[in-house]
């Protein structure tokens, strides 16, 4: 389950429960719709605090939303992730494409 928010040029998306195969084609059809009709957005936000589980699908996912992001010219944010999940992003490398930061609040302030 997820859902959208939109903040000046950033969009946060609040994740739950998992973002595996199953979950993964909603996530990116839900970001890339918002992305298509919100040119100006530059910034992605996930905020993962609820997020329980994370496999190369939900990697692949936050991954092709990077690139969308980056030729715009903006950043990926990754919020507040369980020690889990954080666990999996840092075995990915997603820190060398990625921020992390422990809100939303703290990752909108860049």
């Amino acid at each position: 389950m997820l859902s959208c928010e939109i903040v000046d040029k950033s969009l946060l998306i609040s994740l739950e429960g998992e973002l595996d195969m199953h979950t993964a084609p909603p996530f990116k059809e839900t970001i890339d719709a918002e992305l298509q009709k919100n040119p100006n957005l530059i910034n992605l936000v996930l905020i993962m605090s609820n997020v329980s589980f994370i496999d190369s699908s939900g990697l692949g996912a936050i991954l092709g939303r990077y690139r969308i992001i980056e030729e715009r010219g903006g950043k990926l944010t990754i919020v507040a992730p369980t020690p889990h999940v954080m666990r999996v992003l840092k075995l990915s490398g997603m820190e060398r494409i990625a921020s992390f930061k422990n809100s939303a609040a703290e990752a909108l302030q860049e």
